[in-house]
């Protein structure tokens, strides 16, 4: 039986359709559903889902065989998982924004301030830039904190960018790209090599369809337009 762990939110409706279109088909699995595991016996695979900053911690300790969890999380906590696939859904970018304009307001400390919920990471960053900074932790509506004075900079994940235009931010830099990637516990992957791996070729098979259909999809287009 192999375990699967599935990060709730943005993420989730479509780790479980590809996990549907790979064959692996269970009733419950749904994300509307608000059951925490789902069996697939059929399968002999389990599912659970829970919070996205959680998951590298239950693959790590082999509570889970297998994750599905964003760049963003892995680059933040850093821990000892085998990271096989990008699963090409979910991408996003962490990036810094701030203020249009963003003049940085003086204080007595000469410090940039900046909130985010990845400490870690804007951590690494600023100190590559030799920039010294105060970095505020934040767990929701980080857009805010410039707009209140609470900080100079905000990093965090941006995908069309429609948020921070709604609160008059910009974007300054970016600092990595994320999407969905597959994660592995070690141990599970010596343990249940051949149940993974089984594992991994169909979702890298239900990958590679897509985009055989899409390139199958360009080429007629073209045709079409000559």
């Amino acid at each position: 039986m192999i375990t699967v762990a599935l990060s709730k939110g943005k993420l989730l409706e479509p780790a479980m359709e590809l996990f549907r279109k790979a064959g692996y088909v269970s009733k419950g699995l749904s994300p509307g559903s608000r059951r925490l595991i789902i069996e697939c016996p059929e399968k002999d695979l389990t599912f659970m889902i829970i919070r996205p900053s959680d998951v590298p911690t239950y693959v790590e300790y082999g509570a889970a065989d297998v994750g599905v969890v964003g760049k963003d999380m892995l680059l933040e906590q850093n821990l000892d998982v085998y990271e096989p696939m990008d699963l090409r859904f979910g991408r996003c970018r962490l990036s810094v924004a701030a203020k249009k304009g963003h003049k940085v307001r003086e204080r007595l400390s000469a410090k940039l301030r900046v909130a985010t919920k990845y400490p870690n990471i804007t951590e690494r960053y600023y100190n590559q830039k030799g920039i010294p900074v105060e970095i505020i932790k934040l767990y929701g509506s980080i857009e805010l904190a410039p707009v209140v004075d609470l900080a100079d900079r905000i990093v965090d994940l941006v995908s069309t960018g429609r948020t921070l235009k709604a609160h008059d931010l910009e974007e300054v830099e970016v600092i990595a790209e994320s999407s969905a990637r597959l994660i592995v516990n070690r141990a599970s992957l010596k343990m249940k090599h051949g149940e993974i791996s089984e594992l991994m070729a169909r979702l890298n098979g239900r990958r590679a369809g897509r985009r055989t259909n899409m390139r199958r999809v360009q080429r007629a287009k073209k045709r079409s337009t000559r």
